[in-house]
């Protein structure tokens, strides 16, 4: 494993490459404890991942720097080797699939590299990285599971116990692992007393699995919002880094990932892609014991599609009790609408879309389905307008 002089050392190294991102405070998301957060959303590239690469640049020969590099992403870390080969006058060739979003693969030609487009899916990308690597003599960028990758991403460790004197825990996002394994790793060596803590995805718990079953195992699917961390097999290193210095692993599902991200815009005005949410989810729905403790979370990336985005605020609000459909079972007859809306105007609530329809499967032969969407404040008002419609008679299937 790394020395924590490496660390150092990569931080002397990243100060031109890298962004300062300051540790903010954050209000109203977590308030069973003192949450603060690590925005790495921040930097230049949107994500964390440009540590890693730039230290990995650092580090190679000067042959090696004539030959080039490559490396293999959809997404984080195509970028961050991009930016940082660029910074070091470095060749740079990155192989993604051509299912890949137009946003990201343009960002990663924007920040200098060559884009090679593969057909297929991220494994056809990595073997045609690995192909270029053998024909070309290209040094290959592993995106976790390298140890000057791991020590760049340690740097994020120094900076936090630089800033933070008296905190209790640090929340980390993890795919392949080599995030927490740097920061975990710095940590431990210098402030052994704060807790550190992966969070991963329930669609890809692949790092979660394997230290609970102690040895390094493979999931064969993975299905996450959270594409930053959807990671099927962790690395040797990470898996070993993990094991020895992060306290304990916990999974978040699908809506608490998407009401963590909804929660960081509207709180924070800060954009969290799904692996950078996690952790915001982990304290936000109270998955580790953080009460009365000072908590950051690590907020890994920014890099979400905005075409997804308004579905994933969409999932939030609904989690989070600030919208809610209602299917009602109604007398087709004057007036039922009238009374269904007064209903939930009085209990404060505020209908944003009505769909009525007949159906053959209602109990009366002049039965109606009525269908509300409606925006609320919490899941105590929608209670509230569930039961003062029930005491007037209405059925709500």
């Amino acid at each position: 494993m790394i020395r924590l002089e490496e660390v150092f050392r990569a931080q002397t190294v990243l100060r031109p490459i890298i962004r300062k991102t300051s540790v903010v405070r954050a209000y109203g998301i977590a308030p069973h404890c003192e949450l603060y957060l690590k925005p790495e959303n921040l930097q230049i590239t949107g994500s964390f991942k440009v540590r890693g690469a730039g230290y990995k640049m650092a580090m190679l020969t000067e042959e090696e720097k004539k030959r080039g590099v490559v490396a293999c992403s959809a997404g984080n870390h195509a970028q961050g080797v991009a930016l940082a080969a660029s910074k070091s006058g470095i060749r740079s060739v990155i192989c993604l699939p051509d299912s890949a979003p137009i946003s990201k693969v343009e960002a990663t030609r924007g920040f200098g590299a060559e884009v090679v487009l593969v057909p297929g899916v991220y494994d056809d990308a990595y073997r045609k990285a690995l192909e270029l690597k053998d024909s070309e003599g290209f040094t290959f960028v592993h995106p976790f599971d390298d140890e000057s990758v791991i020590a760049g991403q340690g740097t994020i460790g120094l900076e936090i116990l630089n800033e933070m004197d008296d905190i209790d825990a640090i929340l980390v996002p993890v795919g392949g692992g080599g995030l927490i394994s740097g920061v975990a790793f710095t940590v431990k060596q210098i402030r052994p007393q704060v807790k550190v803590y992966g969070v991963q995805a329930v669609g890809a718990p692949s790092m979660y699995n394997s230290v609970r079953d102690g040895k390094i195992e493979t999931l064969n699917t993975v299905s996450t919002i959270a594409d930053g961390i959807a990671v099927k097999q962790p690395g040797v290193h990470t898996f070993d880094a993990v094991s020895r210095y992060v306290d304990d692993i916990v999974l978040v599902n699908e809506d608490e990932i998407s009401g963590a991200i909804l929660s960081l815009i509207e709180k924070q005005k800060m954009i969290a892609e799904g692996a950078g949410a996690v952790s915001v989810a982990a304290a936000m729905f109270e998955k580790l014991p953080l009460e009365g403790k000072k908590v950051i979370s690590l907020i890994s990336g920014g890099n979400i599609d905005v075409t997804i985005l308004n579905r994933v605020i969409e999932r939030g609000l609904m989690k989070t009790g600030r919208c809610c459909t209602l299917k009602l079972e109604l007398i087709d007859k004057p007036g039922q609408l009238k009374d269904v809306s007064r209903i939930i105007a009085d209990c404060g609530g505020n209908v944003t879309e009505v769909h009525h329809e007949h159906a053959f499967s209602t109990e009366s032969v002049n039965g109606c389905y009525l269908r509300i969407k409606m925006e609320t404040v919490n899941y105590e008002q929608v209670t509230a307008i569930r039961e003062a419609l029930k005491a007037e008679g209405f059925k709500i299937v």
